[in-house]
């Protein structure tokens, strides 16, 4: 399966994900400038890194193709605590993962818990405990 598709830049809205310098990014604001006298309209995009919540930023023609991260979203089981890292499992494939906790979730989160984990281009990022 592909990790990646394309989009038309004009389709993209804020809450949407982009690949910005192949890095997932969450689109937190988008600004659309008029079309020149000698170009097209042009489409400021500021996006935040969905694993390192670094602000990154694209400038593209309205009409072109941008990459869009597959993300998929999936339940996970907490088998162990260990510091700021823990070991889980996925219930439909019994694959087991470390994974580094966020900070605002540090202490929240125990042996036996259920998460929602978000898994793009390879990476994988624990978003909330259920």
């Amino acid at each position: 399966m592909s990790e990646k598709r394309f989009a038309s830049a004009k389709d993209l809205k804020v809450g949407k994900y982009v690949l910005i310098e192949d890095m997932p990014c969450k689109v937190v604001s988008m600004d659309k400038s008029k079309p020149g006298k000698h170009g097209s309209a042009k489409l400021r995009i500021v996006a935040v890194n969905i694993f390192t919540g670094q602000k990154k930023n694209l400038l593209t023609n309205t009409g072109s193709d941008v990459e869009v991260p597959i993300i998929e979203r999936k339940n996970a089981q907490v088998l162990s605590v260990s510091g700021n890292s823990a070991q889980i499992m996925d219930p439909q494939s019994y694959e087991t993962i470390d994974i580094a906790i966020p900070e605002e979730l540090q202490g929240q989160i125990n042996a036996g818990d259920e998460v929602e984990v978000m898994e793009a281009m390879g990476k994988r990022v624990i978003l909330r405990k259920r």
